[in-house]
């Protein structure tokens, strides 16, 4: 699903990942992260696709939202077995949205 954004400015926080063969708890930690984010002051919304090459991108209003969430214990910890398990490699960026369009077809 799309997710409905403010009108810019906002952040963006772009996780490209590449995983490790089998789930090893990813699937529910993941969900759970997902979970997590969305109760985070700032957060204003994710989308998420996998094949060989996932990428998720989280919208946030600033910085310091941001800021908060990758400082949160369980996301920490999460990030921590993500780095020993759960990828073969990754990459964060954040960018900062100043324009966006819409298209809804029938």
């Amino acid at each position: 699903m799309i997710a409905n954004t403010p009108k810019p400015p906002y952040y963006a926080v772009i996780f490209t990942s590449t995983r490790t063969e089998g789930d090893n708890g990813y699937s529910a930690t993941a969900d759970r992260m997902v979970e997590l984010a969305r109760q985070q002051d700032g957060f204003l919304g994710m989308e998420s696709a996998r094949n060989e090459i996932g990428v998720t991108v989280s919208y946030w209003r600033d910085l310091t939202a941001i800021k908060k969430w990758k400082e949160h214990a369980e996301h920490s910890n999460a990030r921590e077995k993500g780095r020993n398990e759960w990828y073969k490699a990754f990459k964060t960026r954040i960018a900062k949205v100043e324009r966006d369009y819409e298209f809804e077809g029938k």
